[in-house]
């Protein structure tokens, strides 16, 4: 089932929870996944994408003059179901796509490759690839992101406009004036489409809940029932500690007269979140604060497109491979492969290949980094590093699974074992494949680092990658890459 773009939150049981573990046969309790949107918003959202997927298909046969016979009817008619299961709600806040960068890096773009490639396979099996024109399909492919895009934009403008001449009925109040409760209500006042934000509701008094406006303080958590009642107030957030306090247990038993929603709201904001998101098992509800983002539907899209591009990659340059592999057994003696072992995926060590560009094949434990104007550099070998076709072997890497495209660059084991005592977080960089290029290489950090505060800085790079990635976002750093890789300084 697709994720929403906006967090879940759990609803709060009303019953009394069993002391003991229910017996065989006697009813679970469970925790489902859900939504605080109201009815109409969550059905606006699971059909938006689809429907305006399917009107640019449409509308690109209107462009060329197709008749809108049968055959386009069922091929809108299967992209509905295809893109409603592969393609992600639209998110209304309008955040992601504030500038260009987020436009490029919009889950959109790889989602529809993925609807696309489904499609192409179906259309093939079928062999009914000729009862389409070619220039409806292709411009369909082509524009059909964008206009996402911008729907998704003027949907959000929608939106907004909608709750400003309050035909969103919904209201919400916060239990609670901490820092979570904060939060929350920046997110509901950002999202005008989900309703209403009142105010709080708190104990604490003067310098306790600094940061609120006073307008915005309600009252205590004793007058939390009545208001609801005379107030209509249809959803409740408590951002408190979720353990038997006598004023929380005391406020569920009050809010049993209402028919308002009771959420809680964790505070998981007090830990250093690496891809955040919520799961369960049969039911029991899980919180993850350090998830690689390459779960479910993600690792499948990013395996995917690494073998695709890969083999695309292998079959476009082999002559360039096979004319530098000569340049370096003419050039220097020794091996023409270096493989070297590096920390891969969860830790494990793996050998990464590469062009020897030096006249030594360090692999020990202890290993130095290249300098400029090393000596052991050969020069055919300052050439393929400052141009990056030393790197090119790791294509079988990535096609043999142990590296990917895009990622945090794998550090030989000698520099992990040092690093990882220095830097926080230094290990989480492998909950993913590393990579042949990422983003804290095309934003400068690459070669050597001749410093703890330039590892440091990598590091953050790559941490900001795990929690951001998106297959968008890799297209753009290998588009970067393409662009710096013959003008890097920082490459000797």
């Amino acid at each position: 089932m697709r994720e929403s773009a906006q967090a879940k939150v759990i609803r709060a049981p009303v019953a009394r929870v069993p002391r003991a573990w229910p017996s065989q046969g006697n009813f679970q309790t469970r925790v489902q996944r859900g939504t605080a949107e109201p009815p109409a918003v969550t059905l606006l959202k699971h059909t938006f994408n689809p429907t305006v997927i399917v009107a640019t298909l449409f509308a690109c046969a209107l462009i060329y003059e197709q008749p809108l016979g049968t055959p386009y009817l069922a091929l809108a008619a299967l992209t509905f179901i295809v893109s409603a299961q592969l393609v992600g709600d639209p998110v209304l806040d309008g955040a992601s796509v504030h500038n260009v960068a987020g436009i490029v890096r919009h889950r959109i773009f790889g989602e529809w490759v993925m609807v696309s490639a489904v499609l192409l396979f179906l259309a093939f099996a079928f062999k009914v690839t000729d009862t389409f024109s070619r220039k409806v399909i292709l411009t369909w492919f082509a524009v059909t992101p964008f206009t996402v895009i911008a729907s998704q934009m003027a949907l959000h403008r929608l939106a907004a406009f909608s709750a400003l001449r309050g035909s969103i009925a919904q209201k919400h109040i916060i239990v609670g004036a901490n820092e979570c409760g904060r939060r929350l209500a920046q997110r509901l006042q950002a999202n005008p489409h989900l309703g209403a934000f009142k105010g709080f509701f708190d104990d604490r008094v003067g310098d306790r809940v600094a940061g609120v406006p006073s307008e915005q303080l309600l009252g205590t958590m004793t007058d939390v029932a009545e208001y609801v009642r005379l107030n209509g107030v249809s959803n409740i957030y408590i951002c408190l500690p979720i353990r038997p306090e006598e004023r929380v247990v005391k406020l569920m038993r009050e809010l049993r007269d209402t028919t308002a929603s009771v959420y809680f709201v964790p505070d998981v904001f007090v830990f250093d979140l690496i891809r955040a998101q919520l799961a369960e098992i049969d039911g029991i509800p899980l919180l993850a604060v350090c998830e690689t983002p390459f779960c479910g539907m993600n690792g499948v899209l990013k395996r995917g497109s690494d073998i695709v591009f890969a083999t695309i990659l292998i079959a476009l340059l082999w002559p360039l491979m096979i004319a530098v592999a000569i340049g370096v057994k003419l050039s220097s003696p020794g091996p023409v492969i270096f493989k070297q072992r590096r920390y891969g995926l969860y830790g494990e060590r793996i050998l990464v290949y590469k062009f020897r560009t030096m006249s030594v094949c360090e692999n020990d434990d202890e290993v130095t980094q290249v300098t400029r104007g090393d000596p052991r550099v050969t020069p055919f070998g300052r050439f393929l590093r400052r141009t990056s076709l030393d790197e090119l072997p790791q294509l079988f890497n990535v096609l043999f699974g142990s590296m990917s495209l895009v990622g945090p660059r794998p550090h030989a084991v000698a520099h992990n074992e040092e690093y990882r005592k220095l830097i926080d977080g230094y290990m989480l960089r492998h909950k993913v494949r590393p990579g042949i290029t990422g983003w804290a290489q095309v934003n400068g950090f690459r070669g050597e680092t001749e410093s703890l505060e330039k590892m440091r800085r990598r590091v953050e790079y790559d941490l900001h990658y795990l929690r951001n990635w998106s297959l968008g976002l890799d297209i753009y750093i290998l588009f970067r890459t393409a662009r710096i890789v013959f003008g890097d300084k920082n490459a000797y």
